[in-house]
């Protein structure tokens, strides 16, 4: 039995007596315990394939925070790693792939999509295990994937970018390619989510971090339907679809068979529940440079957009990861007033 499982129930719809608050990123460097753990290390990638490690920095915002749900700490590209895309993580700059797929050949010597998932991403699933053992039912624990989307464009581009113009423009010059590496993402995720449910985690997010940089049609084609994939596949728990910047796809995303639908900062709520209704919840979504105001204004501007919900089926949450180097001071001040503030739909 979860203790506190506000998170659960409000994505399921069900009464809560406040909203239900997390954060994206909440694990990690602006907490200096984290800093303390990841500077004992070689660097981010030990800290994520060591499941004891791992189980710590999951629990650490729980403990110090004071949030509602844990949620693993991991990275989406353990997943293109499996297939047989390693990738490193460099400071300061972010993940690097040497190896990328650009053509047939460059598919073919990746992985098949039958491997056994624990036997590669077992580090994932015993953190996980390890964590729920630590929490001993204080909070739900989220699992997590990045979208097929969002792993084509790393294996396609090398690294990250404002645009991600490889990745698109084989969206165009090899169509057939793009869809057979993408049914082979979601294949492989669908086999991970899976794991990491049978392992304890209570819900799943999906991360589709650069669906903002597709256009409606492409969306419609190069993204929707592999989430529909996910969705369909994992049913033992409730899943959040969050898909950044994709203001055109709002309402094709939550006709999906998902719980939550997660927003960016620069998404309108009310706008957004007019045409979601009540049929799925919403999560999100204050700017994270909030928290880089005063503790007055932080308190304010998240009473502000509080007072922007119209129903109980509401996880609240920032418009995206938190910032490094926001003060967690500023984070708890937040976190406070979520739990303060008296909901108006039960």
């Amino acid at each position: 039995m979860i203790q506190n499982d506000l998170l659960l129930r409000a994505a399921k719809g069900e009464a809560i007596e406040r909203y239900p608050v997390w954060l994206m990123r909440q694990a990690g460097r602006i907490l200096p315990e984290y800093r303390a753990v990841r500077n004992s290390l070689s660097g981010f990638k030990e800290l994520v394939e060591t499941p004891e490690l791992a189980a710590e920095v999951t629990i650490q915002p729980v403990d110090l925070l004071g949030v509602d749900a844990a949620i693993i700490f991991s990275d989406i590209l353990v997943v293109p790693e499996a297939m047989g895309c390693e990738y490193q993580m460099i400071e300061k700059k972010g993940p690097w792939f040497e190896n990328t797929v650009k053509s047939t050949d460059d598919l073919v010597k990746l992985a098949e999509t039958d491997f056994d998932v624990e036997d590669r991403l077992g580090y994932v699933t015993e953190a996980i295990r390890i964590t729920n053992k630590e929490l001993n039912g204080r909070v739900p624990l989220i699992g997590f994937a990045g979208a097929p989307w969002t792993i084509f464009c790393y294996m396609t581009e090398g690294h990250g970018s404002k645009t991600f113009s490889e990745a698109r423009k084989l969206l165009y010059t090899n169509p057939t390619l793009a869809h057979e590496l993408l049914q082979r993402i979601t294949k492989v995720t669908v086999s991970y989510l899976k794991a990491q449910v049978a392992a304890g985690a209570h819900m799943i997010q999906v991360f589709d971090s650069w669906a903002g940089v597709l256009g409606h049609a492409q969306y419609l084609e190069f993204s929707l339907p592999y989430l529909q994939q996910i969705v369909d596949a994992i049913t033992d728990v409730p899943v959040t679809l969050f898909s950044k910047g994709a203001y055109t796809s709002l309402q094709n995303i939550a006709d999906l068979n998902c719980n939550t639908v997660g927003l960016d900062w620069n998404m309108d709520v009310k706008d957004i529940r007019v045409h979601v209704g009540e049929n799925r919840t919403l999560q999100g979504n204050l700017d994270p440079c909030v928290l880089y105001a005063s503790h007055k204004d932080v308190e304010n501007l998240t009473k502000s957009m509080l007072d922007t919900f119209t129903s109980k089926r509401h996880i609240v949450n920032l418009g995206h990861g938190v910032y490094p180097d926001v003060d967690p001071e500023k984070v708890k001040t937040f976190i406070k007033t979520v739990k303060n503030y008296e909901i108006q739909y039960k």
